[in-house]
């Protein structure tokens, strides 16, 4: 009787655990929607059973001697989810989200094997993560509404996300119209500029070359500017995948296509102008060198991931194929005009 008796008075230990548990992060979650945790705090309400919710965890190095400022950008975007959750109408014990900074909690990315920061990691609430509980950063960026998908998936909680207001973009469009509007009214009196083909080449290539070096993917994806890794410090500015890209890199390629731009209109230059010979090869010459640079870097950071991606070789080469030939023909026929005048 003295057994039964203890074996009973020992049943309600694990429910009361974990309602303990539940109330204690439902506390933390409303005085903030992101919760600190450190290494006790991770392997007691993260890791240990028993769990009936699950919690989603951002491993960063937000500290400023880190110097990652990926992971504050990434913050910020988990921050806009963690409150989109919050404070949202279908707000339940089910679901949380917590950060471990590698300054409080280093001995978890030891635990973990983690060497790089920041991270996404979910952790159901029986079993152990799988592969798909981790966050594909690289390849999909931190955006709140990529977040949001991946925890659909991953718990079938979907969260609508909702954004503080923004004014800075309507700021900067009023200034732009109003520019514009000064500037023609200073103008009034002779708008011959509004009929300046140049003027509206360069617009148009401006607007070109953002879209070509993949701004637009970057708005979409929202993925970090470049990736600092945190064993040796190097910073690569080139993705390692030809599924994903830097910002940095977009930047790069805007450049490259600029300069190569940049030939073009000189080979133009040189074969309709009537000037000097020598001028005419000098622009000739400063083309060859802007393209043999575009074609050198550009080549590089195509070909980076070629050994690990043997499927992408014919798209590449192709690619570089159809850049190339228009190129060539130009300067064939440039260099052969030059030459005849001489």
């Amino acid at each position: 009787c003295n057994l039964f008796l203890a074996g009973w008075w020992k049943r309600p230990e694990k429910p009361n655990l974990l309602a303990e548990k539940v109330e204690q992060l439902m506390e933390w979650s409303s005085r903030r929607s992101v919760i600190r945790t450190n290494g006790d705090k991770f392997r007691r309400f993260v890791k240990a059973p028993p769990r009936n919710y699950s919690v989603v965890v951002m491993f960063t190095a937000l500290q400023p001697q880190r110097q990652c400022s990926v992971c504050r950008q990434a913050n910020e975007e988990y921050q806009v989810l963690a409150n989109s959750w919050r404070y949202s109408s279908a707000f339940s014990n089910k679901l949380f989200f917590t950060v471990v900074d590698y300054d409080e909690g280093a001995d978890v990315f030891q635990q973990l094997n983690m060497n790089s920061a920041p991270t996404f990691m979910h952790f159901p609430p029986k079993g152990k993560p799988k592969r798909a509980d981790t966050f594909d950063l690289q390849r999909i960026g931190f955006a709140a509404e990529q977040l949001a998908k991946w925890i659909a998936d991953r718990t079938d909680v979907h969260i609508r996300v909702f954004r503080p207001p923004n004014y800075s973009g309507t700021i900067a469009l009023a200034l732009l119209v109003s520019l514009v509007g000064g500037l023609l009214y200073l103008r009034r009196n002779n708008l011959e500029f509004i009929y300046n083909k140049t003027g509206w080449a360069m617009a148009a290539l401006c607007v070109v070359f953002a879209m070509t070096s993949g701004q637009m993917w970057n708005h979409i994806r929202g993925p970090p500017y470049a990736h600092k890794n945190p064993q040796n410090g190097q910073v690569s500015y080139i993705h390692g995948s030809s599924q994903a890209q830097f910002v940095a890199e977009s930047h790069i390629i805007l450049l490259l296509n600029a300069a190569i731009t940049m030939g073009m209109v000189l080979l133009n230059e040189a074969a309709t102008s009537k000037g000097d010979v020598g001028k005419r090869r000098s622009k000739l010459f400063s083309t060859v060198s802007s393209y043999y640079t575009y074609k050198k870097y550009l080549q590089k950071i195509k070909f980076r991931t070629i050994s690990r991606l043997p499927s992408t070789i014919v798209k590449n080469i192709t690619a570089l194929f159809k850049i190339r030939m228009p190129v060539f023909t130009s300067l064939f026929w440039v260099y052969q005009f030059v030459t005849n005048q001489t």
